[in-house]
């Protein structure tokens, strides 16, 4: 199937690192176009800031990497749908666990609530060292943690994305048509000045990873891409 989505609709990927989120993104984003889709993929920002720097950055440049990564995304969402691999909200995460700053959560999550879908990856990846980790394996549990209890925070509904490989792709491709699915139904799709309707998934426990994965399985055997 191929989902509906409505000019400027941003479907947003989050997760701790070495969770596949660049992957996915890609991958989405290669889907849509490949269907005709207007879509283009926003990169992470951050990647593009410690490479040039060389480093990563301080606490004080926290909130110019969150405010250029939600800048990017709006421009794109501009232009048609836009893939977002990561958004200022894991910068506001990762300000919160390493510097104990948590200033950066409201725009953040501002921001993540102008997003029409926002996917989050599990953590049944295994760890790849990238070479801009902040830290090693460990943290992956406290960043899911914190990322979850913001969007619960801030309202946010979120799906979360399991799988390796083609079924991780098929498992978001599924999430993001039935999500598109329910609220054409229901007509939650339109959208207010330049805020977009955030559509929410099915299952009013999608934070418990037994429901997770077996939502997932289920809509793998029952649908295909």
């Amino acid at each position: 199937m191929t989902p509906r989505l409505p000019a400027g609709c941003v479907i947003a990927v989050l997760g701790a690192e070495s969770t596949g989120k660049t992957e996915l993104a890609r991958a989405l984003a290669a889907r849509l176009q490949a269907r005709d889709i207007g879509a283009s993929l926003v990169g992470e920002y951050l990647r593009e800031w410690c490479d040039r720097e060389g480093r990563t950055p301080r606490p004080d440049e926290q909130a110019g990497i969150a405010e250029e990564q939600t800048h990017r995304i709006a421009v794109a969402a501009a232009g048609g749908i836009a893939v977002a691999d990561t958004t200022a909200l894991m910068t506001a995460v990762y300000s919160d666990l390493l510097f104990d700053d948590t200033s950066l959560y409201d725009a953040a999550l501002a921001a993540q609530r102008r997003c029409s879908i926002t996917l989050l990856t599990a953590l049944d990846l295994p760890w790849v060292a990238d070479g801009l980790q902040r830290d090693g394996p460990h943290v992956r549990e406290p960043v899911d943690a914190l990322v979850r209890a913001a969007l619960a925070r801030g309202g946010v509904p979120y799906t979360v994305v399991h799988g390796s490989g083609p079924e991780r792709l098929a498992n978001a491709w599924n999430a993001i048509n039935s999500i598109a699915d329910c609220a054409e139904q229901t007509g939650a799709a339109g959208r207010k000045g330049t805020e977009s309707q955030a559509w929410n998934w099915p299952c009013d426990k999608c934070s418990d990873p037994g429901c997770e994965h077996r939502l997932f399985t289920d809509l793998l055997a029952g649908r295909t891409g």
